[in-house]
């Protein structure tokens, strides 16, 4: 017998991915990280700075005898025929005013929050923090002709209907004490991150806004024009005792004095104060803002606009193949001499004492000579039709 000592091999084998005929690049899917692992590295957040604080008051628990006469109220309407004889036949009329009574009691603080958050209210008032409007505003701007406008969770509002400050209801007892701030979120002239304080009213006695400390005067809104829609956000903050806030005197033709930053503001007083209450709307420009920077302001009105780059051109080719021979060319031209090419053209036969001759009815039946080059024939067309330069003219 013969002892064979074999030394062991080791197979260096490279897997191949071939598909339809091709060799896929990178590694082997068994080898890749997944999907979720890649786009967890990718939105990596540090639990420490993106933790969500509830910043407001705790929730109300509800006695169980409360809860119990919801439940018999309940199933007294379902055990109730005739209501459902009457939804049945689409007759059955319901109290609109009873109906949002209850879901702002209910409901309708969850879903305000989730408003906010859907616009970033609460990420770019406190950052991490966050409260559930337990307290409803009931916010109106009063118009002409005994109208108003009321205040939501982003409704929009133009800057000539929120010229005055608003009328401000809410439930509160008399012998608490809160503060009603009004800032803007998106206007402020010089700093990104900061916000204008338009309006602050501290030390309020219950629900009368008229009695409390007004810190800043009330300042309408100027949402300048190109920078879209602005976020104006009504904040009320529940007092503990009352409050001395260190604010300067700021007078509603200066905008000097207004920077304001809710997060740093709240946490100076956040032992004193407690957000509860929260409505807010959006305002794009109108002319009403030209006349405030000039007449008010004494100043000049920024206006924003997109700068937009010139379009790539290509450089010439000597034969450009499925191009109109006339659309190429006049990529390579001064366009101020197209234009007036093409106003010339349109001037032409226009007469000042004879009325325009009428359009073709079937512009498209029209015959156009056979010899006529396929680029003259399309731009032909375009003119019958109004299409293309020509209707710019």
């Amino acid at each position: 017998m013969f002892n064979v000592f074999r030394t062991p091999i080791i197979h260096n084998i490279q897997l191949e991915q071939i598909r339809l005929g091709h060799r896929v690049r990178g590694k082997a899917p068994i080898f890749c990280r997944t999907i979720k692992e890649r786009l967890d590295e990718l939105n990596y957040r540090d639990e420490l700075y993106t933790t969500r604080i509830d910043i407001g008051l705790p929730k109300e628990k509800k006695s169980e005898d409360i809860q119990s006469a919801r439940l018999e109220h309940v199933k007294k309407l379902k055990n109730n025929k005739d209501l459902e004889n009457l939804a049945r036949n689409h007759k059955l009329k319901v109290n609109l005013e009873e109906v949002k009574k209850e879901w702002l009691k209910t409901l309708g603080p969850n879903h305000k929050r989730q408003i906010a958050e859907h616009y970033s209210i609460f990420e770019h008032l406190y950052g991490e923090g966050y409260f559930i409007p337990y307290v409803n505003l009931k916010i109106e701007y009063e118009q002409k002709n005994d109208l108003n406008m009321p205040v939501y969770t982003g409704n929009v509002i133009k800057p000539a209907e929120a010229l005055t400050k608003p009328s401000v209801t809410y439930e509160s007892n008399e012998n608490t004490l809160w503060t009603l701030v009004l800032t803007n979120l998106d206007g402020h002239l010089t700093e990104n991150d900061k916000e204008y304080v338009h309006w602050l009213v501290a030390n309020i006695p219950g629900n009368f806004i008229d009695k409390g400390d007004t810190i800043v005067d009330y300042l309408r809104p100027f949402p300048l024009k190109g920078t879209g829609f602005h976020r104006y956000v009504f904040v009320l903050y529940k007092q503990t005792e009352k409050i001395s806030f260190e604010f300067e005197k700021v007078s509603t033709s200066s905008l000097e004095g207004r920077t304001f930053q809710t997060r740093d503001w709240y946490q100076k007083y956040q032992d004193f104060i407690t957000p509860c209450g929260l409505a807010f709307y959006q305002c794009d420009w109108d002319h009403t803002v030209k006349d405030f920077f000039h007449n008010v302001l004494n100043t000049k009105e920024p206006v924003y606009e997109y700068d937009f780059l010139p379009p790539y051109i290509r450089p010439q080719e000597w034969f450009p193949l499925r191009k109109p021979f006339n659309l190429y060319m006049d990529k390579y031209r001064d366009p101020k001499q197209i234009n007036k090419e093409y106003l010339l053209r349109k001037l032409k036969n226009e007469d000042p004492f004879k009325a325009p001759p009428p359009p073709l009815r079937f512009p498209n039946a029209q015959p156009l000579p056979k010899n006529m080059p396929s680029w003259l024939k399309l731009h032909e067309k375009k003119i019958r039709l109004g299409w293309g330069r020509i209707n710019d003219v």
